[in-house]
């Protein structure tokens, strides 16, 4: 069974965390082996997090530099922070919404205009896959399903054997039912998404 290396990074409150525990628990259901591991930045709302999903025969739960066969980003500047996981051949798919850090709403910072932060991340990689996910979760009334909506273009990539009717029953089992409706949708949006990319 090919190894598969997906790494998830964020900010704190998108929801990252949550998206690459479904996805693991989905590859198990469908017999795929996974290891989720979790690498907190500052705990708190606005700091870094970072998360990967390994599936497959793999030893380590570690992604080192240029191993990543996936990224999948929440934000713009925290995908272009982790290109050092990827190399040429792997697949980035990013939000392009941007969630400038404190030090740029005090006026501390400059944050980069997004367009040329993807234009940077297409001279690296071979397949960019970016919408504004943001956007996505907001058209589906539920801004928290950000995290769905990657999860959806995740699986609309192709990049990795988990169905898309596996991993729309594992949000079942195991989200909030009051968010189920949204989060499925949010889900449909991102798989779209890239599809279409």
């Amino acid at each position: 069974m090919d190894t598969k290396r997906i790494v998830f990074v964020g900010v704190g409150g998108q929801g990252n965390l949550l998206a690459s525990r479904l996805l693991g628990e989905a590859a198990l259901s469908q017999g795929i082996p996974a290891v989720v591991s979790e690498i907190h930045g500052m705990a708190q709302r606005g700091g870094i997090v970072e998360s990967a999903v390994l599936m497959g025969n793999v030893s380590s739960p570690i992604v080192s530099s240029g191993e990543a066969d996936v990224l999948v980003g929440f934000e713009p500047v925290e995908t272009l922070r982790a290109l050092g996981k990827c190399n040429q051949e792997t697949i980035v798919i990013t939000n392009t919404h941007p969630l400038p850090p404190f030090t740029v709403s005090v006026g501390q910072g400059t944050y980069p205009p997004v367009d040329e932060m993807l234009d940077l991340i297409q001279t690296k990689i071979k397949r960019v896959i970016a919408m504004d996910g943001d956007a996505m979760a907001a058209q589906v009334g539920n801004p928290l399903s950000l995290n769905m909506v990657m999860l959806g273009a995740l699986i609309g990539s192709g990049s990795i054997a988990v169905t898309g009717e596996v991993m729309k029953k594992t949000i079942e089992e195991l989200t909030k039912k009051a968010f189920l409706e949204s989060n499925l949708k949010a889900f449909d949006l991102g798989y779209e998404s890239a599809k279409s990319q």
